[in-house]
C-alpha cells in the first residue's frame, strides 16, 4: 500500500461502524430442527457479553440489535437492559419487532385481511417504538413474513393497501431522530407473492409512510443471479438505502458468514457507497448490521471472523482510484475501468487493519486473541453450570 492508500483505508475503518444481533449469540438452527452450541447464550445478558467481546477485540461494533419478542420479556424494564448494555462495552442498537411469529400471523400481519390482527401487530410495533425511546435506539428494522402462497388466495392489491395504511400509522410514532427501516425479501414463507418481495416496493412503501422511513438491504434477500450493487447504487442515488443486514450465500437466504462464499460482491457494495461518497461530498448515513444463523461455527468466533471480513472489504472498497475509475469509464475503456476495481480488490490492507488495531490499542489478531483468552471455554462452562441448575434440558441430556 502506498502511504496515500494506507491513510484512506486507515480513515475510513475510523468510520465503520457494524451492529452485531443478539440472535446471532443464541441456539439456533435451520427449519428442520435447532443446533445447540455449550457457549450459546442463554438471556439477554448473555447476548450482550458475547457481543462485548466481539467489540472489545474489533473496535467496531458498539452496538447490538434486539429481537423484542426474543429478548425483552413482558414488564421487562428496557433501561435496565440499556444499563446491562453499557456494562459489557456496548450499546442497544436498532430494535426488530416479531410480527412473524404468533399463531394470529399465519395469514399476515400488516397485510392481514383481519383489522384485528392489523391492529395487534401494529400495537406490538409501537410498543417497539417505546422500547427505541427508552433505549436511546435509532433505527427501528422491519421484516414482514406476509404474502400468500397459492394464486387467488388473497388480494395482492388490497395487502398493499393494508401495509400503506400501517406503515404510515407506524411512521407517525417515530421520534425526529429515529429512522424505520422496511427490509424485503423475494420468498420464504410466502412463496407465490410475498408483499414485500423487492427493493422497489419496499421503497415504494417507505416512501409513502413518511420521510424518516428508509430500505433496509439484507444481502441474503436476493435471488441467485441479482446485482446487490446496482439495487444499491439505486437506492443511494434517490436517498432510500438505510441499513444492511451482512450475511453471504449460495443460493438464497443461507445467512452464512459475511464472504465466505463471494468476498468481491460485498466489496462491489461498499466501492458502490464509496463512489456515491466520492461524486457527492458526502458520506451517506448507512446502518451497517450482521444478520447470520451460526449454526456450524462458534457464535462469537462467526461473529469475529464476519466483522473482520467486513473491515477488510470495506478497507479495500475504500482506496478505489475514482479519478482513474472515471477516465477509464468516460473512454468506454472497459478494461480499464474493470482492473481499477481489481487493483483495490487484490490489494493487501493488512497494513491498513494493522494501523487501525494499534490506534485504537485492539489485539493484531482479534480471533487470535479471542482463542488464547479462553472466552469460550469459560463461558460454555458457566452457561452448562447455569442451564443444570435452571432444569434446561437439551437433547436428551445437559449440554
Amino acid at each position: 500500500m502506498t502511504p496515500k492508500t494506507l491513510r484512506r483505508a486507515v480513515e475510513a475503518l475510523d468510520s465503520f461502524k457494524v451492529e452485531t444481533p443478539s440472535w446471532g449469540f443464541a441456539d439456533t438452527g435451520t427449519r428442520f430442527g435447532k443446533f445447540f452450541q455449550d457457549a450459546a447464550a442463554i438471556d439477554m445478558n448473555d447476548k450482550l457479553a458475547d457481543a462485548g467481546q466481539v467489540h472489545a477485540l474489533t473496535g467496531c461494533c458498539p452496538t447490538v440489535a434486539v429481537h423484542v419478542l426474543w429478548d425483552f420479556v413482558p414488564g421487562q424494564d428496557p433501561k435496565k437492559v440499556t444499563r446491562q448494555a453499557r456494562q459489557h462495552g456496548v450499546k442497544i442498537g436498532s430494535i426488530n419487532p416479531n410480527v412473524f411469529q404468533d399463531q394470529c400471523y399465519k395469514w399476515g400481519s400488516f397485510g392481514n385481511n383481519d383489522p384485528k390482527v392489523r391492529e395487534q401487530a401494529l400495537q406490538h410495533c409501537f410498543d417497539s417504538v417505546a422500547i427505541m425511546k427508552a433505549t436511546g435506539s435509532e433505527y427501528l428494522s422491519l421484516w414482514f413474513a406476509d404474502g400468500i402462497s397459492y394464486p387467488g388466495q388473497g388480494s395482492i392489491r388490497e395487502r398493499k393497501g393494508h401495509f400503506t395504511e400501517c406503515l404510515k400509522a407506524l411512521h407517525k410514532q417515530l421520534g425526529p431522530k429515529q429512522t424505520m427501516l422496511v427490509e424485503y425479501k423475494p420468498f420464504e414463507p410466502a412463496f407465490y407473492a410475498t408483499d414485500i418481495a423487492d427493493w422497489g416496493m419496499a421503497c415504494l412503501l417507505a416512501k409513502k409512510a413518511g420521510s424518516r422511513a428508509k430500505v433496509l438491504v439484507d444481502t441474503g434477500h436476493h435471488y441467485t443471479a441479482q446485482n446487490i450493487e446496482q439495487i444499491v447504487a439505486w437506492l443511494l442515488d434517490e436517498d432510500m438505502l438505510g441499513g444492511f443486514h451482512f450475511n453471504d450465500r449460495r443460493y438464497a437466504d443461507d445467512d452464512l458468514t459475511l464472504g465466505s462464499i463471494d468476498p468481491y460482491q460485498a466489496f462491489r457494495i461498499f466501492h458502490e457507497i464509496h463512489c456515491f461518497a466520492s461524486d457527492s461530498g458526502r458520506m451517506p448515513k448507512i446502518a451497517y448490521m450482521i444478520d447470520q444463523s451460526h449454526n456450524e461455527k462458534s457464535k462469537v468466533e462467526a461473529t469475529i471472523q464476519t466483522v473482520v471480513m467486513a473491515q477488510e472489504l470495506y478497507a479495500k472498497a475504500a482506496i478505489v482510484d475514482h479519478d482513474a475509475l472515471r477516465r477509464a469509464q468516460a473512454k468506454n475503456n472497459v478494461i480499464d475501468a474493470e482492473l481499477v476495481l481489481k487493483k483495490a480488490f487484490f490489494t493487501d490492507v493488512a497494513p491498513a487493519l494493522a494501523a487501525f488495531r494499534k490506534r485504537h490499542q485492539l489485539p493484531a489478531d482479534p480471533l487470535a486473541e479471542h482463542r488464547r483468552q479462553g472466552y469460550e471455554k469459560k463461558a460454555a462452562a458457566d452457561r452448562n453450570r447455569r442451564r443444570k441448575a435452571m432444569g434446561i434440558v437439551r437433547g436428551g441430556s445437559y449440554a
